[in-house]
């Protein structure tokens, strides 16, 4: 969906970046140091932010802890190799408890080359298209093998202190990440005069420098008097930077993102019904700099209260609810402002029975305002090789979702089914405009109504002591969505008719596994777009358990993967670069997990 209509968060706080302006632009937040990743739906996200319709991901990286471990001291590293990009990743964590101190440090690194694929990184749609555009063009036989740029260098340290009482916590940590990484799909010449006054065409290669400080503190008092049960009160600050190269020593457009974020959340419990009620308090600035630039500097600030409740019966019925009223103010250096007041709202019921059914349903009202690259960008956007311009009036984007669950489960038995419809009132997409400028294709922000509807089948099955002594347990799926704008036309980036079946045996030391996905062809791309090609995608795991080795607690393993096993050529119809920059081919990967 992007627009950050999927919410990625950082225990609970923005990740403070420019991710939302570009789809090629990283992420500041990595997994690979998490101590948990959180997915939050319908009421509950909308603590969090009213945009988020498609979701909350919400990274929690344990730096400060909320209770006294168990253990005085605790560890736990991690350390894998690839074959397909000749990668290396390794992360390690440490904890040490003195009296009601906990000190947490933690590192992790990346060392991705370019990658590997089955064959060419232009898709035979694209090849097709330019032929027909420039006849006679040549394509070298036989380029294919690898997605050049594609490489990936990141490096994380972070140190956390926390002090636990009796009746609270208060923690202080200090993040720094940096990454390098290429822009696959983005290469373009430049001529030079060479010896003699001969020209010659040179490739260049863009690349993105990235750096980010970020600093939290967080605080927690027990109540437990007057209904209220706790207070939480979260503050941080990030200062983000990243530099678009267009060669080595060449740099481009600088982004900059700084940003400040305030939680307060009073939790309480009357009567059964239990929820919290916050206020959250945003200030960012974001601006893109140099000859390039397509986004002039902008500063954001909202204020917005929220509730989220939830009240379960003893006959299994239940109800859950949220509201979030905002107040957000954009000022552009050049464009001017715009202010938007916001609402939004769900409600959902559930009722459990005894002998195993479940049913859920939801209705949720949201509102989205427009944010800074969809109002004010105005230039070249050589990341995604695109002139972006936005639009100073659009309106905030709403929507209306209503969800609905059936399933049924026993000890060894979990089926069921998901169904959803929204309807958008204004949605804002990046449509094709007339012509070029400076040889990149023109794209406006534009809005109008939209449907997207889909769902899920799903079932999963255990059996204990099943085939050749092991544990068994299988899982099948199929997915499907469908969008359409209300001129008629296909939303582009939507995933196409999928399905999924996996299955794994534990046997002693063991456990051995695969899955499968087979997604059909995407036909409906949208406009501006070609059609995406199916495929199907093996892959295979095998682990070792080193806990019951005697090598670390619980957890511990050593595991080897097969990727792509059939060496597929995959493009994911909802990346913006599928037909420059496929998915990497079959490879292995080796690694170890321990913890003490």
């Amino acid at each position: 969906l992007g627009a950050e209509r999927v919410l990625v968060l950082t225990n609970g706080i923005g990740v403070v970046d420019v991710s939302a302006a570009s789809p090629d632009h990283q992420v500041a937040s990595d997994a690979i140091d998490a101590e948990r990743i959180e997915i939050l739906r319908g009421p509950a996200a909308l603590a969090y932010g009213g945009q988020a319709i498609g979701g909350v991901v919400n990274v929690i990286d344990g730096l400060i802890v909320e209770r006294l471990p168990e253990d005085g001291f605790s560890a736990d590293a991690f350390a894998a190799y690839t074959s397909v990009n000749d990668g290396t990743e390794a992360a390690g964590r440490g904890q040490f408890v003195n009296g009601p101190f906990v000190f947490t440090l933690s590192a992790s690194a990346r060392d991705l080359a370019d990658f590997d694929i089955p064959g060419e990184a232009e898709s035979a749609a694209l090849i097709a298209l330019e032929e027909a555009e420039m006849p006679g063009i040549e394509h070298e036989e036989g380029a294919g093998g690898t997605v050049e740029n594609s490489f990936v260098e990141t490096q994380s340290v972070a140190a956390g202190v926390s002090w636990v009482g009796e009746s609270g916590f208060l923690g202080l940590a200090v993040r720094q990440q940096t990454s390098t990484y290429g822009l696959p799909g983005h290469e373009h010449e430049e001529d030079h005069e060479g010896e003699g006054g001969e020209a010659h065409a040179e490739e260049e290669l863009p690349f993105i420098d990235m750096e980010q400080t970020r600093v939290d503190l967080r605080g927690g008092w027990t109540i437990d008097r007057a209904g209220l049960t706790d207070l939480i009160v979260t503050l941080s600050d990030a200062d983000y930077e990243h530099t678009e190269f267009e060669g080595p020593g060449v740099p481009g457009t600088v982004f900059k993102s700084d940003g400040t974020e305030a939680r307060v959340e009073l939790g309480h419990d009357v009567s059964g019904v239990a929820g919290a009620l916050g206020l959250q308090y945003v200030d960012k600035e974001i601006g893109a700099f140099g000859d390039e630039a397509f986004l002039t500097p902008t500063t954001t600030e909202g204020l917005a209260v929220f509730a989220y409740e939830t009240i379960d019966w003893d006959n299994g019925f239940g109800l859950e609810g949220g509201a979030r009223l905002e107040q957000l103010d954009l000022s552009n250096q050049v464009v001017g402002d715009r202010s938007f007041d916001l609402f939004s709202a769900s409600l959902g019921a559930h009722m459990h029975w005894n002998n195993g059914w479940f049913f859920g349903a939801q209705l949720a009202h949201t509102e989205r305002a427009p944010n800074e690259t969809e109002l004010f960008a105005d230039g070249p956007h050589l990341a995604t090789a695109q002139y972006e311009i936005g639009t100073y009036s659009l309106e905030p984007e709403t929507g209306l979702n209503s969800e609905v669950s059936l399933r049924w489960q026993s000890e060894t038995t979990r089926v069921g089914i998901n169904l959803f419809v929204t309807d958008f009132s204004d949605f804002i997409y990046l449509a094709p405009g007339a012509g070029e400028v400076d040889g990149l294709p023109v794209f406006v922000f534009s809005q109008q109504d939209a449907d997207f509807h889909g769902g899920e089948i799903y079932g999963e099955w255990t059996w204990h002591e099943g085939w050749a002594g092991a544990s068994w347990t299988a899982d099948a799926s199929v997915e499907f969505v469908e969008a359409e704008l209300a001129s008629g036309a296909d939303v582009p980036f939507i995933p196409p008719l999928t399905w999924n079946a996996g299955a794994e045996a534990s046997w002693r030391l063991w456990t051995i596994g695969g899955d499968v996905s087979i997604a059909a062809d995407q036909d409906d791309p949208g406009a501006g777009q070609l059609p995406t090609d199916g495929y199907v995608l093996a892959n295979l795991r095998a682990a070792l358990d080193l806990g019951e080795l005697g090598f670390g607690r619980a957890g511990s393993e050593a595991f080897l993967e097969v990727r792509n096993l059939g060496d597929e050529e995959v493009r994911y119809a909802t990346s913006v670069l599928k037909d420059t920059v496929p998915a990497p081919g079959r490879g292995a990967r080796i690694g170890v997990r321990w913890t003490y």
